[in-house]
């Protein structure tokens, strides 16, 4: 690659990921001005958040999938120019039905995008350059989460709520317009292979219906049949899955995969760290709103320390770490930061105060998210074969998203059953909770996830892997 293409190539990639971050937070502080203008429902309401997280979730896997099979590049301007389309939709929503279908789309284009830049990432940068790139798709991505809540206040407060989407049109269109000229095509691989369309269709409706389980339990109750109902199913089709994966002859997600410690430890690590990572922001954005009676614009403000900061670690302190402690020992150690934050913030002083009370909660939770969110990709990369990057970051992306929507929902309901004390105890619960299942995804990191299978050439696992599907279907 050349320098002067070099140069271009990983802002375009981390400004993708930077829209698709910030798009998942950035309606939070506007949803007010949204229902008054659109005479929302209670309901509507919520699912203009929970649209975006249920098609973003739940269409990652197939979305990874796609990208070895067709191309990253391809993949990576055909999300582009769906993203486009659905935000310009929905900053021009004339009701409700209109804003929430727009937000479906654009969660199913940022599943499309997201496998398919990491991807470029890992195949355009190699060696040391690699640790800098991680690093500054990490800032992005921490960045993007952060900013998203101070951005849609000042945004909604000065142009309208409309513009919260149409500021990020620019940014689609370029990297569709770069992508052509910055990255190199690839040669399909569908040759001779087959789209496992069962197996797509069963992992993909199970993580929808897992998503739509943990929203509606949130919102409805979980005993509520949708809660209820959406569980079943997801459980119902992850069987099917199974039993498909089994018998295909190119399987979306090949099962032997799980043996190798790097991959299901991973994925098990992300799962639990998304669950906190997502909450550290809706949770603080509420504590500073209900506890600090901070008004949306300021609580805002009070989250830009939080963007600032994790930028910062993730663009200075992550490559380095990388670099020096391997990936696996960089997400124990960002997992460690979480919790510490989390339990910072349960503690419920007489006198409440920002700069004491809560600053320095938010600046060390935001540094274990910095530091934990690129490594456990890489971790689980690390177990798979370079061709298979796709599905490398689906799986990560996959396993984070979904446990944001899981955590989101379990650490409001931990957070509703102390409300019956006060707000303060509320918060304290859902805090403690979080901190306490942080610490549980680093001792798994810690103890599970071993130096010396994480630092195994991917080709080994893959042959290993090609040796146990060579067995009779059926026989472990």
């Amino acid at each position: 690659m050349k320098v002067s293409k070099a140069r271009f190539t990983l802002p375009v990639l981390i400004s993708a990921q930077f829209v698709i971050m910030l798009d998942t937070s950035v309606v939070n502080v506007a949803l007010p001005t949204m229902q008054r203008d659109l005479d929302l429902t209670s309901t509507g309401v919520a699912w203009v958040v929970n649209a975006y997280f249920l098609a973003f979730g739940g269409f990652l896997l197939m979305s990874g999938r796609a990208v070895d099979l067709f191309g990253s590049r391809r993949m990576f301007m055909a999300g582009s120019t769906l993203f486009a389309m659905a935000t310009l939709l929905a900053g021009c929503s004339p009701n409700e039905a209109v804003l929430v279908f727009a937000r479906f789309v654009q969660g199913v284009a940022a599943a499309m995008i997201s496998p398919a830049a990491l991807s470029l990432v890992l195949s355009e940068f190699q060696g040391a350059s690699r640790a800098k790139a991680m690093g500054a798709w990490g800032a992005a991505s921490t960045a993007g989460g952060a900013l998203g809540v101070g951005a849609g206040g000042a945004v909604t407060g000065t142009a309208g709520w409309s513009w919260v989407f149409f500021l990020t049109i620019p940014i689609s269109v370029t990297a569709l317009v770069a992508a052509p000229r910055l990255f190199r095509g690839q040669a399909k691989q569908t040759k001779n292979r087959h789209f496992d369309v069962k197996g797509a269709s069963a992992i993909t409706g199970s993580a929808l219906a897992a998503i739509y389980s943990m929203l509606s339990g949130a919102e409805q109750g979980w005993t509520s049949p949708e809660a209820l109902g959406g569980a079943g199913i997801s459980v119902g089709l992850s069987v099917y899955f199974i039993l498909c994966e089994r018998k295909a002859p190119d399987p979306i997600l090949p099962l032997t995969l799980f043996r190798s410690r790097s991959v299901g430890g991973g994925i098990l690590v992300g799962f639990l760290g998304g669950a906190v990572r997502v909450s550290t922001f809706v949770l603080s954005a509420l504590y500073l709103q209900e506890v600090l009676k901070a008004s949306p614009s300021v609580a805002g403000l009070a989250m830009i320390p939080t963007s600032v900061g994790g930028f910062i670690v993730s663009l200075l302190l992550l490559p380095r770490l990388l670099r020096t402690l391997g990936p696996e020992r960089t997400l124990t150690v960002g997992l460690v930061l979480l919790a510490g934050g989390h339990f910072w913030l349960s503690r419920v002083p007489a006198d409440i105060g920002y700069a004491v009370d809560v600053l320095p909660g938010l600046l060390v939770a935001s540094a274990g998210v910095a530091l934990s969110f690129t490594p456990s990709t890489m971790v689980i990369a690390s177990g798979l074969a370079p061709e298979q990057g796709g599905l490398a970051s689906g799986l990560a992306t996959a396993s984070s998203q979904i446990g944001a929507a899981i955590g989101v929902a379990v650490f409001t309901a931990v957070m509703s059953v102390g409300r019956n004390d006060s707000v303060e105890i509320g918060f304290q619960y859902a805090f403690v909770s979080s901190g306490t299942v942080a610490t549980a995804a680093a001792l798994i990191a810690l103890f599970f996830l071993r130096s010396s299978t994480l630092h195994r050439e991917p080709q080994t696992l893959q042959a290993e892997a090609s040796k146990s599907d060579a067995k009779p279907v059926g026989r472990p």
